[in-house]
């Protein structure tokens, strides 16, 4: 992870973040390609620290992520708080100033019925809030695509250069929410506005659709959380997207899994106010 800010050396900011999350990718599919099946997938264990049923493969894969941890803080003495979906907020060596935010499968639900869209979303911030995010990376394993970006330097998607170029219009939107009660509303409200609308079953990768630009925005009709937007949002906003969680700017957002705020992604700004005024009152 290189910097952008001329900040005293600190081993957890300083950490290749790329190769240890592109470690984590190559493990996980190990375990994927082990459990391939519906039934080798459909098995929960309890409730995580997020709120949400956690399967064993989603306790797996966070084993994972947290290994690839455990040897930075170990190996490196590099200090850290990691806020993961499954457990909670862990401390490494007292916590520093940094903040790893993970959610080790975004899109569960796909995963388990072998629907091939889901990802991985890492996220490293300097303070606990959204603005403070400095390095974010999402791979979708559906479409084996890594997207990255470090702040100040730009987004990746495979290693090529994000530049958004907006489009007049609203031509196709992504749309995340898997009630429809939620869903109805927000989509009656749209009716008018947006041409179509699209749905993967990732928060994270609908999100850095509009970053690559095949989405025009986002809408989303729920509160979301750090695990499922704080890599995406940086992905999106360093590839020239538009980026709204709710009143008070990013750096009011928290990092906390307990925080919870809207989200809507556009490529202008007449996109975002118009996808805005659609989404449900909190």
């Amino acid at each position: 992870m290189s910097r952008v800010n001329q900040l005293p050396a600190d081993p957890a900011l300083d950490a290749d973040w790329t190769g240890i999350c592109r470690s984590i990718v190559e493990e996980q599919k190990k375990l994927f390609a082990e459990f391939d099946t519906i039934e080798a997938r459909d098995e929960y264990e309890g409730v995580g620290e997020g709120g949400d049923h956690t399967l064993v493969l989603d306790r797996k894969c966070e084993d994972v992520v947290f290994a690839e941890l455990e040897k930075l803080a170990e190996g490196g003495g590099a200090a850290f708080t990691a806020i993961s979906e499954e457990r909670g907020t862990v401390t490494f060596n007292e916590g520093g100033n940094v903040w790893v935010v993970i959610d080790p499968i975004d899109g569960s639900l796909n995963f388990k019925r072998t629907i091939p869209r889901h990802s991985l979303s890492i996220a490293v911030a300097t303070a606990p809030n959204m603005a403070a995010v400095e390095f974010g990376y999402i791979y979708d394993f559906g479409t084996e695509e890594e997207f990255l970006a470090q702040a100040g330097e730009g987004a990746y998607l495979n290693e090529r250069r994000l530049d958004l170029e907006p489009r007049d219009g609203l031509e196709v939107v992504g749309v995340e929410g898997a009630d429809p009660a939620q869903l109805g509303p927000m989509l009656e409200a749209l009716a008018g506005k947006v041409y179509r609308v699209r749905c993967v079953g990732s928060l994270a990768i609908s999100i850095v659709s509009v970053a690559a630009g095949r989405y025009d925005g986002l809408a989303f009709p729920a509160l979301s959380r750090s695990v499922d937007v704080a890599a995406g949002q940086l992905i999106a906003r360093e590839a020239g997207a538009l980026v709204d969680l709710g009143e008070g700017g990013l750096s009011e957002v928290g990092l906390a899994l307990e925080d919870r705020f809207p989200v809507t992604v556009a490529a202008t700004s007449e996109g975002l106010d118009t996808l805005v005024s659609c989404r449900p009152a909190p």
